[in-house]
């Protein structure tokens, strides 16, 4: 999944959100150098990347779409994930979604925790730009494909994201749900197990 689902894996926890978001930015294996909450973030956005890229369901959906979508099919799904926790939200998050917003967006302009220079201004940029405030809508994630296309190194099909999912979404909604159902039971196990602290 994309920024918004590892959000929603970060156990309602501001904190472990933004260590969560940070684990993009992180390479290596050694996380000593980190903050405990930081490995912790790290560790949590390795084992949903994981998670994702190992989901039968998932896995099933990008061999679909593979056709269409060479080499960014599993791009493609962390995209498509995200669209449709947002769109179907209220179903999954007992706060609404544009207060959830909020509440991170407070997060990010209260930042306790000391992180790099190219971090804190992604982490403006996200508040600031208010993407995740579009993920719900078609046009929203036609620019996420687009945006994403734009940074890989290679021509790529990723740009016709919007057009595959209108195409392929029953089929794409019917995994997000059964890999949602997997997912709450998985990373709630995750985070009951892995303190911070």
């Amino acid at each position: 999944m994309n920024y918004l689902g590892h959000l929603y894996f970060s156990n309602n926890d501001p904190d472990l959100m933004i260590a969560n978001l940070f684990g993009d930015f992180v390479k290596g294996s050694d996380l000593s150098g980190y903050s405990l909450i930081q490995q912790k973030g790290i560790r949590l956005h390795r084992e949903i990347d994981n998670f994702m890229d190992q989901h039968p369901a998932v896995l099933s959906v990008m061999h679909e779409l593979y056709e269409e979508l060479p080499k960014v099919a599993g791009i493609a799904m962390d995209l498509y994930f995200d669209h449709l926790l947002s769109k179907l939200w209220s179903e999954f998050h007992s706060k609404p979604y544009n207060k959830f917003l909020q509440s991170l967006y407070r997060s990010i302009s209260h930042l306790e925790e000391e992180y790099p220079k190219k971090f804190k201004t992604f982490l403006f940029h996200l508040s600031d730009k208010n993407w995740l405030h579009y993920y719900p809508l078609e046009m929203g994630l036609h620019k996420a494909c687009n945006g994403v296309a734009s940074r890989i190194s290679f021509e790529n099909a990723l740009i016709h994201g919007l057009t595959v999912f209108k195409k392929h979404e029953k089929l794409i909604t019917e995994a997000f749900y059964i890999y949602m159902k997997d997912a709450e039971k998985h990373f709630k196990d995750w985070n009951r197990e892995s303190p911070s602290d």
